[in-house]
């Protein structure tokens, strides 16, 4: 331990360890415990939004015969699976429609691979609220934190870092659920080390929800195998062929305990008001502040040339064939922004991709490269049929950190979703205020049960 203080850069799993098993609740600032319940209110309506998507369905088809006694909800879905197999479904569900909360840093979206091992943990031993809700924001906390010591390079090699760094932060929550020591959760981070996966190729297609619901069982099945006596290498994250060097550039190791404990980086989380890709906000903002302001006809659009920072055509300038596609796509947000005068999830659905007008508007637009607009900026010019170019320029997005979601602006949007899943009215109303007395809650059973759907 005296080590680990003198050179964290150099002991960074015992450094992470000990947090982990260590840092009192008491300690938590109120404003951040009211951001993880937040997040986990945003992440709730994601899940329940898709829990009758085919990939969920599916996931439930292939899960459930394997799975052990029925301990754990499936959000807004019938069927009860043993933890690990929940912990999958409701991970990859809660990430399916991009619409999960994000570090803006990283572009980690640290919730959805963290809190549903948390919850399904919590739900089959009968724990707490206010256990979970702290488990929960100490292994959002290391996700954040290693997603900071690999940035950029790790995404950029094409791993995707909501995986790759969600097992850690599922394996560190899960490890303070079951009361691990110091050398314990150690040796669950080191285990988690051996599972981080997830490319960026994927991200078009439901293989990246797959990477993400792997995050959250198999940070489970780490937690649950250090409890067991398993112990991992020393230095699995930060020795010279660990992970950290392993799966990116040169690690900057010291970010792991700069102010750990003290300054929180889930503090830092942001909530998409839109169902897509982060980079896309501020296209949509503009888009919509253009119609807004000029009560622009589609027909009377001649063309549309969106400027923004590289890493905005690197995600999203490519053709559109599938749902998947437009939630990555610039051409496909400006084309509903505008025509439909809309963002939400029905208009990144099937039925608004294969639309023949929203299709033929994505053909008018184009995308250029600007390295004067940093990165989560971006600059719309329409160009009439008349020969006017009228222009918007968005330098921070709705629900960015300058530009925060308050919280009737989340409960709105878990209303909106948790209709899309079959939920409404007082249960909805119902829903929100357990989750807002969440650390209140002697047993997180009641609130994940009230999120099931029944038995038909």
């Amino acid at each position: 331990m005296e080590r680990a203080r003198q050179d964290p850069a150099a002991f960074a799993g015992q450094m992470l360890g000990d947090f982990v098993a260590r840092f009192p609740p008491q300690e938590v600032p109120a404003a951040l415990r009211h951001e993880a319940k937040r997040a986990l209110l945003n992440v709730f309506g994601c899940a329940l939004a898709v829990a009758r998507d085919p990939a969920v369905d599916a996931a439930v088809r292939v899960l459930r015969p394997l799975s052990g006694p029925g301990a754990a909800t499936a959000i807004g879905r019938p069927e009860r699976l043993d933890p690990m197999a929940a912990s999958f479904v409701n991970a990859m569900a809660a990430n399916l429609l991009d619409y999960d909360d994000t570090h803006l840093d990283t572009v980690i979206h640290p919730t959805a691979p963290v809190a549903p091992p948390v919850l399904a943990l919590a739900e089959a031993r009968g724990l707490s609220g206010a256990a979970a809700l702290h488990a929960f924001l100490l292994g959002a906390e290391v996700a954040c934190r290693l997603g900071n010591a690999v940035s950029p390079g790790h995404y950029a090699r094409g791993w995707h870092i909501t995986a790759t760094c969600g097992v850690f932060g599922a394996a560190a929550a899960c490890a303070r659920l079951l009361g691990l020591s110091g050398a314990q959760s150690w040796s669950a981070l080191g285990i988690a080390a051996s599972q981080a996966a997830g490319v960026v190729e994927s991200l078009p297609s439901a293989a990246k929800n797959v990477g993400v619901g792997n995050a959250a069982r198999n940070g489970l099945f780490a937690a649950l195998l250090a409890q067991q006596g398993y112990a991992a290498a020393p230095a699995a994250i930060e020795g010279p062929l660990g992970w950290a060097r392993a799966a990116g550039d040169e690690p900057r190791l010291a970010a792991l305990g700069d102010g750990l404990g003290e300054r929180w980086e889930f503090g830092k989380n942001t909530y998409k008001p839109y169902p897509c890709g982060i980079v896309l906000h501020p296209v949509i903002d503009a888009c919509l502040a253009l119609r807004a302001a000029h009560g622009l006809a589609p027909d009377a659009v001649a063309g549309v040339r969106v400027r923004g920072h590289p890493l905005l055509l690197a995600r999203g300038d490519r053709a559109v064939e599938n749902e998947r596609d437009a939630r990555v796509s610039i051409h496909h947000s400006v084309a509903v922004a505008l025509v439909l005068g809309a963002a939400g999830v029905r208009e990144f659905s099937p039925a608004a991709v294969a639309d023949p007008a929203i299709a033929a508007f994505r053909a008018k637009v184009r995308a250029e490269a600007d390295d004067s607009l940093p990165v989560g900026a971006a600059a719309v010019t329409v160009e009439t049929t008349g020969g006017a170019a009228l222009q918007a320029v968005v330098t921070h997005a709705r629900g960015s950190r300058e530009r925060p979601l308050s919280d009737r602006e989340l409960e709105a949007k878990f209303e909106e979703n948790a209709r899309l899943g079959g939920f409404g009215g007082r249960d909805v109303a119902r829903l929100i205020a357990q989750v807002w007395r969440l650390d209140e809650a002697d047993s997180v059973r009641p609130l994940l049960r009230a999120l099931s759907a029944p038995r038909s």
